[in-house]
């Protein structure tokens, strides 16, 4: 029989591990505080820049404008906003219906060893540099286009936008393979014990609890696709053209897609760029200019992300 002293002492050294845990708490808060700052600091740069913008030139001016020209200080932001939605909406008509059935499928119906596959495969497509997407937008997509339209002129905001559904095509898939992957198997247990098919289970059963997650990845991808770059650079052009505005029964007035997505464009950060010439410099009306765009962008996916975040919390099951 082993005596007291022999017993090990398997206690902590409480002050210790309240020091270790009090040091990750700080460091963790730390980080916290470091992104919040980071967004914090970019939009008073955004914002104090863009007071000096409007102090110079009309905010009615600019948010009403139907002519961008920043070589002869003409900074109307219509024309920049139409390309932007046009863009916007064409790739999300590419990438949410086909990432949501992707992400259903790889969930669903793929076997274990196809989504092992399958999954790093399509998430290839993230890691493409976007500039390689622009350049192939420019010598493949465009071709095929014109053979369907024929005066289609190489710089176009369509062949642009589709690449930029085919790039956010991951984000949509990733996000919502996860949420729908969340759903307890009870809920799909309970669909096939009421003589449900698989069909039924995953559209009218999976898809339904998992929406929150599913919405969010959409509102991301929108934001994603509001933020490209360097495809539209490369393929869109960098001409901003406001089109004929129409009005349908004589009284709402409406712009027609293919005369906006079959011509040149410029959106909003294709802007930024064309304005940031080589001789653009600190102080100027159209350097100031830059950051009133910029704080327009923000602005936007601001409001994206946010609306993102709601629809998570309003709809969010508890399991």
């Amino acid at each position: 029989m082993s005596s007291p002293s022999s017993t090990p002492d398997l206690t902590r050294d409480r002050n210790l591990t309240d020091a270790l845990d009090t040091g990750w708490a700080v460091f963790f808060g730390l980080c916290a505080l470091l992104t919040l700052a980071t967004t914090l600091a970019i939009a008073w740069m955004l914002a104090r820049n863009s007071l000096a913008f409007f102090a110079a030139y009309s905010l009615d001016a600019f948010l009403t404008g139907t002519t961008f020209l920043a070589s002869d200080e003409v900074f109307g932001i219509v024309p920049l906003l139409v390309a932007t939605l046009s863009v916007t909406v064409m790739a999300a008509l590419i990438a949410l219906p086909i990432g949501t059935l992707t992400a259903i499928y790889l969930s669903e119906y793929a076997s274990g060893r196809t989504r092992a596959i399958l999954k790093p495969l399509l998430e290839i497509l993230a890691g493409v540099p976007t500039i390689v997407y622009g350049i192939f937008a420019l010598l493949y997509v465009t071709p095929l286009l014109q053979v369907l339209f024929p005066e289609l002129p190489t710089f176009n905001l369509l062949s642009a936008s589709l690449m930029i559904g085919i790039m956010t095509i991951p984000m949509v898939s990733s996000i919502s393979e996860d949420a729908i992957s969340a759903v307890p198997d009870d809920l799909r247990r309970a669909g096939y014990g009421l003589g449900a098919t698989k069909y039924e289970v995953s559209t009218g059963v999976v898809v339904p609890a998992a929406a929150s997650g599913i919405a969010s990845s959409y509102i991301l991808a929108v934001s994603r696709a509001i933020g490209e770059t360097m495809i539209l650079a490369v393929a869109a052009g960098t001409q901003a053209r406001m089109p004929p505005v129409r009005e349908a029964a004589g009284v709402v007035p409406f712009v027609h897609p293919g005369e906006v997505l079959l011509e040149p464009g410029m959106t909003l950060t294709t802007a930024m760029i064309h304005s940031r010439g080589g001789e653009l410099t600190g102080g100027s009306i159209a350097y100031d200019a830059l950051f009133a765009l910029g704080l327009t962008l923000f602005v936007i996916t601001l409001v994206l992300n946010v609306g993102s975040d709601i629809i998570a919390e309003r709809y969010r099951e508890e399991y």
